[in-house]
């Protein structure tokens, strides 16, 4: 099966959203680490193995088809956050920029009638409804349960317990 340059050059530019993001979520369970989130580390953790292991899932799409996926470099991600709160917004906009890049990834399958690469994207495009409502949920705790100090501690808890539930790829 052959794919167009166009088809390959958007899936490799989801390599590289990919990487950015497992980076950034990377980046996210460190500074929830050392502030004292537990919770939130772990979450973010399990979120960044997630975001790699979509990566290696384009990765592997594209070599499996005789493609060599390009590996990228990642942009250093931000390190400096405000509260757990703020790294939720944060996270959804980034799942929100995803969504919108598998989007039009669908919208050139569709146009080129590239049903293998469009089969290959409804994954995605499940994953993101997903990944968002999640990511929605949870900024909705703030409002629901506060924003003191025991309030966050227990948005910590599901934090942490949302970390175990995430089901891998």
């Amino acid at each position: 099966m052959k794919i167009s340059k166009t088809m390959q050059s958007a899936l490799n530019n989801q390599i590289t959203l990919e990487a950015n993001a497992s980076n950034s979520y990377l980046a996210m369970a460190s500074w929830c680490e050392v502030t004292g989130y537990e919770g939130g580390a772990s979450f973010f953790y399990a979120q960044s193995d997630e975001e790699r292991t979509h990566m290696l899932k384009i990765v592997r799409y594209l070599n499996g088809l005789g493609v060599p996926a390009v590996i990228p470099a990642t942009k250093l991600p931000a390190s400096n956050f405000k509260s757990l709160e703020s790294i939720l917004k944060t996270a959804l906009n980034s799942e929100q920029m995803v969504t919108a890049a598998i989007h039009k990834m669908v919208e050139i399958a569709q146009k080129e009638k590239d049903h293998s690469t469009y089969a290959f994207l409804e994954w995605f495009v499940n994953e993101q409804v997903q990944e968002e409502t999640k990511f929605e949920t949870l900024i909705q705790k703030f409002e629901l349960i506060g924003r003191d100090k025991l309030a966050i501690n227990e948005i910590d808890k599901i934090l942490a317990a949302s970390a175990t539930v995430s089901a891998p790829a």
